[in-house]
C-alpha cells in the first residue's frame, strides 16, 4: 500500500488510470447504448485476457452467455512480438456461431491487430451479425481495420495514443486508485468520476 500523504507521484503524460468503479459505469453506458441500438446478441465472445472483466460486467445488463478467445502479441515477459499468437480458440463452438448475433469484446482497440484477425475468423463461421465492444479506442492509425462486414462499433471513450492502466491489471489497487484520481484531476477530466 503507498502512503498517500508521502508520495508527489503523478501519472506521466499519455498515460491513463482508471478505477474498477470508473470502467463498471463505462460498462453500463455501453450495455445501455447497445440495448437501445435494437442490437440484441445470442451470446458474447470476451477476447482475453483484457476482455474478459468487461465480458462479466457486461453480462451483468445483457444476461447472455460468454464464450472466450486468447489471442497476444506480447510473451510470458510482456514483451511485444510482431505476430499476434493464438493462445485459446473456439474450436468446439465454432458452429454455435453460424447464424447467430455475437457481441465481440475487448478492453482497447489499440492497433487493431487483435480485433481485424479475430473479426476476419469469426465471419468466416457466418454469423447473422458481429457487434464489436470496446472499453477504449486509441486515436492513431491502426495496422488493422474493422471489416466492412462490422456495422455495429460501440466505443466506451476515444483515448489519445497512451498506456491504459486497467484496475483489473494492477497489482497494487490502492496505487491504482491513487493515479486514477490524480490522473482526473491533474490530466484531464474524464466522463465517469471516481
Amino acid at each position: 500500500m503507498i502512503n498517500m500523504t508521502e508520495t508527489k507521484m503523478l501519472p506521466k503524460e499519455g498515460e491513463y488510470y482508471f478505477t474498477y468503479t470508473q470502467m463498471h459505469r463505462l460498462v453500463e453506458r455501453l450495455a445501455q447504448e447497445i440495448t437501445d441500438s435494437g442490437f440484441d446478441p445470442d451470446f458474447m465472445i470476451a477476447i482475453g485476457t483484457g476482455g474478459f472483466i468487461p465480458a462479466r460486467i457486461l453480462k451483468i445488463y445483457i444476461n447472455r452467455k460468454v464464450l472466450t478467445v486468447g489471442l497476444s502479441y506480447y510473451d510470458e515477459n510482456d514483451n511485444r512480438m510482431d505476430e499476434l499468437r493464438r493462445v485459446q480458440w473456439l474450436d468446439d463452438d465454432k458452429e454455435k456461431l453460424r447464424g447467430k448475433n455475437v457481441l465481440l469484446v475487448d478492453e482497447v482497440n489499440d492497433s487493431g491487430g487483435t480485433l481485424q484477425y479475430t473479426l476476419l475468423e469469426l465471419l468466416k463461421c457466418d454469423p447473422k451479425e458481429i457487434a464489436v465492444v470496446v472499453l477504449h479506442d486509441k486515436r492513431k492509425a491502426k495496422l488493422g481495420l474493422i471489416p466492412p462486414a462490422i456495422k455495429r462499433y460501440y466505443v466506451g471513450e476515444y483515448t489519445n495514443d497512451g498506456w491504459i492502466h486497467y484496475p483489473w491489471e494492477s497489482d497494487d489497487i490502492d496505487h491504482q486508485n491513487y493515479m486514477a484520481a490524480k490522473f482526473v484531476k491533474n490530466m484531464g477530466k474524464h466522463v465517469f468520476e471516481i
